[in-house]
């Protein structure tokens, strides 16, 4: 049940990222509502092909198009109430990005995979939406951008699901919590302090 309800959250605070990026593109209300969608449920699409779900559970129920639907729709009316909007964009990505690294990684355990591949799954159910997002808005996709990490938490956050779920007796549902918050945390926390990999030197 925490699994369904982190993937759901993911699904909605993903869909507002892309909603809102699409608000500062000034996309009218289907190109709003085509890149929320898009970036709720890309990732999901990308997790469950991979493990072989057939048709990909992201697209299968009403659920998930529906929620990223309502997550863009709210966007679309309420957008005044973000201040800063490429602030609130990033600050949504975080939270999406580690609910899905979370539970891409959970569902991969649940389904058999080994930890490496669970955590391989994870990080690409985590960056799949926002890449997508941002290439159909003509944006440098987050994940290639040098001025913040964004790979590293969503594979740590997917590590520590994947090893725990695997190797210790503690529930499930932990790691999914402990995964969740450690990959947000860890961007929010680059986003604030200006954390970042080495480049190559000119």
């Amino acid at each position: 049940m925490l699994l369904e309800v982190l993937n759901f959250a993911g699904i909605a605070v993903f869909a507002a990222s892309g909603a809102t990026l699409g608000v500062r593109k000034d996309f009218d209300i289907w190109g709003i509502i085509t890149v929320g969608v898009l970036t709720g449920v890309g990732g999901g699409v990308i997790r469950d092909v991979l493990l072989g779900i057939n048709p990909p559970a992201s697209i299968d129920g009403w659920g998930p198009v529906v929620t990223a639907t309502a997550a863009s729709v709210v966007v679309f009316f309420f957008h005044p109430a973000f201040t800063a909007l490429h602030r609130s964009i990033l600050v949504l990505d975080a939270f999406g990005m580690g609910l899905f690294a979370a539970t891409g990684a959970g569902i991969a355990i649940d389904v058999g995979a080994s930890p490496f591949a669970a955590t391989t799954v994870g990080l690409l159910t985590a960056v799949g939406g926002g890449v997508l997002r941002d290439v159909i808005s003509n944006e440098i996709p987050l994940l290639l951008q040098p001025s913040d990490l964004y790979a590293v938490p969503a594979v740590l956050g997917a590590a520590v699901v994947a090893v725990g779920a695997t190797y210790t007796s503690a529930p499930g549902w932990v790691w999914l919590v402990v995964g969740s918050v450690l990959a947000t945390g860890l961007r929010l926390a680059s986003l604030r302090f200006a954390l970042r990999l080495p480049t190559a030197r000119r």
